[in-house]
């Protein structure tokens, strides 16, 4: 009896040594905790939606205005992950494909234009290819040359044809459009469809700031209106492209000796863009274009209609599995990438006339009727939670994450979600709390916006799920996100059960 005893009583103590020292023993306390933030005086003129349910019991621990519609920001990617992941799959890939009126001759000439009919693909970039911007069009052009094509007579087409619709999702504003979260939709895309910039101190006070851009070949004109001044001198850039042109106008200062700057811009017309750097890449490889670029969207073929069943697809490429796509969406809260996966869905169900970011909107309803959420609980208006327009309600993230918890591809959806202290958007968040490398969340941020929603393993291993939605908040003390990461280090150090 005395060893049953002692063992019982070591194993208490070992458990309750392992526990953080701010753990809440109670859900009482917990909630407790809960309250007094969620009703914080500073909060008096924002809005707070706050569901936390049990994975493990599938109780209510704690809600608070959780069925009142706040706008999302990047948690609508969520939902487009989510709906990606079911309706396609986790080992979806994406085709690429070139096409031509007939084989190349003995000589390798390929008569006529040399189409390129692009379905969406956006891992033809170098943050899929380890950082290496060369790599991204290899396996295009390495499949062109296996089919034994060394010259084009005619034009390179880019037909961007595949999706119906404006290349904005709807309600982005125009002045995002001006920075890389704000890039073009292309079924034709490369490299986010953005030009990356570094900039470093000239050589001496005085002199314009250095800058190299990749991908290297030109298509953004820089005008360098930047100065180097002394060290401890202001430090700051500024990027501008008018819309629909191509010169970029730089502004600003670099202290002498500081450290680099980075920055991206967007480029008008991503299908032209994609072409020039595919025509730089076959030329690499000794295949000449001999005549001129050209492209092709939704309007031109409605127009002049072509059947590509009637031609020699030449060459393909397959994108990166679904699962990684979605990844490289989520974690980085890539908002191109998440409105061409509501594209891919909405591809495959639209109707004549339709658009395709309608369809996929509409697609999205009817995953949500089969996910449990009721109708009027998420109103998105396209897939990344850039437009201000887009409503949801707490609830129903918590009842998707529920639901994905359960489905085929939970292992891929769980996979896809930024980790607390470790990757993503939530690198810098959490450190030296019980919520690092414990919290598996998708942020959201606009102005006066801040969401978080996701997972949590409490301190008693209790499975949780969770959403925070904070709108018009204003704080200065204390910033939109230090208020709901609070919410989430207090699920990290709960040590009672929702039993």
């Amino acid at each position: 009896m005395f060893s049953v005893l002692f063992l019982g009583s070591f194993a208490a103590a070992c458990a309750a040594a392992a526990l953080p020292t701010n753990a809440i023993p109670t859900l009482a306390a917990l909630r407790s905790n809960l309250t007094a933030r969620v009703e914080h005086p500073r909060l008096a003129a924002a809005q707070l939606g706050v569901k936390i349910v049990s994975l493990d019991t599938g109780k209510t621990l704690f809600e608070h205005h959780a069925g009142k519609l706040l706008k999302p920001a990047s948690n609508a990617k969520l939902y487009t992950g989510a709906l990606a992941l079911d309706r396609l799959g986790p080992q979806f890939r994406i085709r690429t494909s070139c096409y031509a009126a007939a084989k190349p001759d003995a000589a390798g000439t390929l008569a006529g234009d040399l189409t390129v009919y692009g379905r969406g693909d956006f891992s033809m970039a170098a943050r899929f290819h380890g950082g290496d911007y060369t790599k991204a069009l290899e396996p295009l052009v390495n499949a062109l040359v296996a089919a034994g094509v060394k010259r084009v007579s005619g034009d390179l087409v880019g037909d961007e044809s595949f999706f119906r619709g404006p290349p904005y999702g709807s309600a982005w504003t125009w002045d995002d459009l001006n920075y890389y979260y704000g890039a073009e939709v292309s079924a034709l895309t490369h490299e986010d469809n953005v030009v990356d910039f570094a900039f470093k101190p000239g050589p001496a006070i005085g002199q314009p700031v250095a800058f190299t851009a990749k991908p290297a070949p030109p298509f953004l004109q820089l005008i360098n209106r930047t100065t180097t001044v002394t060290n401890g001198g202001p430090r700051g850039l500024e990027l501008h492209r008018p819309l629909a042109h191509s010169t970029v106008y730089v502004r600003g200062t670099l202290p002498l000796g500081d450290r680099e700057w980075t920055d991206a811009m967007p480029v008008p017309r991503p299908a032209l863009w994609f072409l020039v750097q595919f025509r730089a890449a076959l030329a690499q490889r000794g295949i000449a274009v001999n005549g001129q670029l050209r492209t092709r969207d939704w309007l031109a073929a409605e127009a002049a209609p072509v059947d590509y069943t009637k031609q020699v697809e030449l060459a393909f490429t397959e994108s990166r599995p679904m699962r990684e796509l979605v990844e490289k969406m989520m974690k980085p809260s890539q908002n191109l990438y998440a409105q061409l996966l509501l594209l891919q869905v909405g591809v495959r169900t639209q109707r004549p006339g339709q658009t395709t970011e309608d369809a996929g909107l509409a697609e999205l309803q009817k995953f949500l009727g089969e996910a449990g959420m009721k109708r009027g609980s998420v109103l998105l208006e396209e897939g990344s939670g850039l437009s201000r327009g887009c409503l949801l309600m707490p609830e129903a993230t918590v009842q998707l994450l529920r639901h994905m918890d359960k489905h085929p591809a939970a292992e891929a959806f769980r996979a896809s979600l930024p980790v607390a202290g470790v990757d993503g958007t939530l690198r810098s968040r959490f450190a030296g709390t019980a919520a690092a490398r414990n919290v598996l969340a998708k942020t959201g941020s606009l102005r006066y916006v801040s969401s978080l929603s996701g997972h949590v393993t409490t301190a008693a291993q209790e499975r949780l799920v969770f959403s925070f939605m904070l709108n018009a908040y204003t704080g200065t003390a204390t910033s939109g996100r230090e208020v709901i990461d609070e919410l989430a280090v207090l699920l990290a150090n709960f040590a009672g059960r929702s039993e």
